[in-house]
């Protein structure tokens, strides 16, 4: 896959997560401010615009450079800053000259591990890296043509699994023992997006 496909397949996964602001939001009014459905349909928007306006020649890692930025500065959040700062660590961090399984996944870990330094988060702390993790570790274990449907069943498996406990970072866990039942709306934004590249 070159940068020009990848940002083909960017701009339509973003347009489907745009869809699920509403469900988004609400999930976050449970134990926040119920800002992440806005957060997350603006900067899909953000990263559609900016996929239309590269070259043809673009490389895949510009591609994600992008799209990480975009994300990012489309509208102040600590999610939105959180995962734009992963993204384009782990774009310049890894290899994504195939966009592979394996480089994509490498790309993951990065973004993991700079999300979690940056949010002071682990994983057991009921944010994105619950289901960010798990569904690396799905797809690297898993072929080629698997690993995208390994990733989403880890990551679903995850989020139920989470689900069950107090969050331990961010607004959510202002909300205590209230939380307990409600899935984390950042982590089922990133299992959104995941079915979106389906």
């Amino acid at each position: 896959m070159n940068g020009t496909q990848l940002a083909a397949v960017l701009d339509t996964a973003c347009a489907r997560l745009a869809s699920t602001g509403d469900e988004l939001r609400e999930l976050d009014a449970e134990v926040g401010d119920g800002d992440l459905g806005i957060t997350v349909t603006k900067s899909a928007a953000a990263v559609r615009t900016r996929m239309a306006a590269l070259g043809a020649d673009v490389s895949s890692t510009d591609v994600v450079l992008v799209a990480g930025e975009a994300f990012g500065t489309a509208n102040p959040s600590t999610f939105a800053s959180l995962v734009s700062s992963g993204v384009k660590a782990g774009a310049k961090a890894t290899d994504l000259t195939e966009v592979s399984t394996a480089e994509v996944v490498a790309f993951g870990r990065v973004v993991a591990e700079t999300i979690a330094r940056r949010g002071k988060s682990a994983v057991g702390d009921k944010t994105i890296l619950d289901a960010l993790v798990p569904s690396l570790d799905a797809a690297e274990a898993n072929s080629e043509g698997a690993a995208l449907e390994a990733a989403i069943t880890a990551a679903t498996a995850a989020i139920a699994e989470t689900a069950a406990i107090a969050a331990k970072k961010g607004r959510a866990a202002w909300a205590g023992d209230r939380g307990i039942g409600v899935p984390d709306a950042g982590a089922t934004a990133y299992l959104r997006f995941l079915e979106a590249l389906r």
